[in-house]
């Protein structure tokens, strides 16, 4: 398994968002929904049209499997809104075009992250990259790494730190200023 890391710079985000927007509804608001959450791609996958009619998506993790309540912001929710207006409750918000009424898998999620990281030059980019994205830029605005680990039900702050990457912006922030 490759190690991927956030996208740090905002800039880049609006790019990706401006790319995947450009190219598909569906593979823009994945990105977007996967950024604003910190949901695992897993569980973004198994998201329907009715869970994310109220103020709050609420959902069983696949990998903890404990239960989840997790706000949709207001402009997260204008994004979504517009998506789903013509979709029945039932349907997955991220279906595939193959099939009837079935996700798409993590395989296509990663080409698509993918195929906007290429256009980018973004590298260490995967699924995981929407979660950790999320995860470093909560933390950079509120520095509250406690409430972090607790929305990843991480073990401990060191492993939450270490996951957003901050961990390793803090060691090359050091080492470039390291001369003997």
């Amino acid at each position: 398994m490759n190690f991927v890391q956030p996208i740090r710079d905002p800039d880049k985000i609006e790019a990706v968002k401006h790319y995947l927007k450009s190219r598909s509804d569906r593979n823009y608001l994945l990105f977007v929904l996967g950024i604003n959450t910190g949901l695992r791609v897993s569980d973004i996958l198994t998201i329907k049209v009715g869970d994310v009619k109220g103020t709050h998506l609420r959902i069983r993790e696949g990998k903890t499997k404990k239960q989840k309540m997790i706000r949709i912001t207001p402009t997260l929710k204008r994004e979504i809104k517009g998506y789903i207006e013509d979709k029945d409750d039932h349907e997955y918000i991220f279906k595939s075009r193959i099939g009837d009424n079935k996700p798409i898998g993590r395989s296509m999620t990663y080409k698509i992250l993918r195929d906007a990281a290429d256009a980018y030059n973004l590298v260490d980019i995967g699924t995981h990259t929407m979660r950790k994205t999320f995860g470093y830029h909560f933390y950079q605005k509120y520095k509250d790494v406690a409430l972090l680990q607790e929305l990843f039900n991480h073990s401990s702050p060191d492993i939450t730190l270490r996951y957003i990457g901050v961990n390793q912006d803090v060691m090359d922030k050091a080492l470039s200023k390291f001369r003997i």
